[in-house]
């Protein structure tokens, strides 16, 4: 199933400034403290640590089953839900849930566009006391399709019919900044930062022109395409631009670079035309 894009206008009139469907549910995705000040009227809570394992290195490991049921109880989560995801940042946490969606099964899921900042922006009400979903007694079981390992990518470095999709800054990429033991990309790695699929003039809605954006960088529908960034966060927009834009085969990296930048056996290109080393 292809999941699909809401506006904050089309989301203000299905809940009807107050009136949340019983089979719909909204799940904001930020910090406590910024679902306090204001949220999206009927709007569940979902803080980012409740979507990783938090386990070192690879802390943005998918959480196990018994914490993914724990999560989806509480958020009031069934399998025939009508989800809506959104976030206060561009679309990197929103993903991450989208993608934990896909895990579970629940794959026609909706994205606000521009989350928080474009309903804020366009004078919507929030809301500031605790979302009203009751909890439910929902089973989940994790589907691994949409996951990628660092040995699923190890067996195909320098396949052409994969993309490695980095979105990562270009100095993360090139190794100038490090945030593990080794800085760098995986080899054969293209770099498109998550940044550059955000409209900063629009209030961070996706920008108009995304799939020929990707296709630049050799990011197309025609190709298996694992993404991934340091934690799997940013590359939760990523994932969730090529779902929307119907990619077939599209996974995500969760151990991304925490993983393999703290792996010794790992190989590493840096600079932004490298060669790979393994040491």
């Amino acid at each position: 199933m292809k999941p699909s894009v809401i506006t904050v206008e089309e989301l203000a009139e299905r809940l009807d400034h107050g009136a949340t469907p019983s089979n719909l549910l909204v799940a904001q995705v930020t910090s406590p403290d910024v679902y306090a000040f204001g949220h999206v009227p009927g709007a569940v809570h979902v803080a980012p640590a409740d979507l990783v394992s938090g386990i070192p290195p690879a802390t943005g490991q998918l959480p196990n089953r018994d914490a993914l049921t724990a999560l989806f109880r509480r958020i009031g989560y069934t399998h025939d839900t009508e989800v809506v995801t959104l976030d206060n940042e561009g679309g990197g946490w929103a993903g991450r849930l989208a993608w934990t969606l896909d895990i579970i099964g629940n794959r026609d899921w909706r994205y606000l566009d521009g989350g928080l900042n474009a309903w804020t922006a366009a004078g919507l009400p929030v809301d500031r006391g605790p979302g009203r979903m009751p909890p439910s007694d929902v089973e989940v079981s994790i589907d691994t399709g949409p996951i990628a390992e660092a040995d699923d990518l190890l067996r195909r470095l320098g396949d052409e019919d994969l993309v490695i999709w980095d979105c990562r800054s270009a100095a993360e990429f090139a190794g100038y900044r490090r945030a593990a033991l080794r800085a760098g990309h995986i080899p054969g790695a293209v770099n498109l930062d998550w940044l550059d699929l955000m409209d900063d003039e629009r209030n961070l809605r996706l920008v108009e022109n995304l799939e020929a954006l990707l296709a630049e960088s050799g990011v197309v529908p025609e190709r298996d395409v694992i993404t991934h960034c340091q934690t799997h966060h940013r590359s939760g927009l990523t994932y969730m631009a090529a779902r929307l834009l119907g990619f077939p085969r599209i996974r995500a990296y969760h151990g991304s670079w925490s993983e393999w930048g703290n792996r010794p056996d790992t190989p590493v290109a840096t600079g932004p035309e490298a060669k790979a080393s393994s040491g």
